[in-house]
């Protein structure tokens, strides 16, 4: 059992280093995605405002670290 926890929490890691690597990319997809899935249409301008924005706030010099995480989110 101790070894599938440990497979579990090795995959999480990779899953977290690979969304920070990718990160603005990721933010920008999951946003137009959260669109569709919320009905509405991710090739109107409403999907690439809420990318710029959502990319604003992943490079906002203010969110270093994991301290300052829910600085400007959307959801707190």
């Amino acid at each position: 059992m101790m070894e599938y926890i440990i497979i579990v929490a090795l995959i999480a890691v990779a899953a977290i280093a690979v969304y920070s690597a990718f990160g603005k990319t990721a933010r920008n997809q999951s946003s137009g995605l959260a669109k569709e899935l919320a009905g509405q249409k991710a090739d109107t301008g409403l999907a690439a405002e809420s990318a710029n924005a959502a990319a604003g706030r992943a490079n906002d010099p203010n969110k270093a670290g994991m301290g300052n995480y829910n600085y400007a989110n959307d959801a707190k």
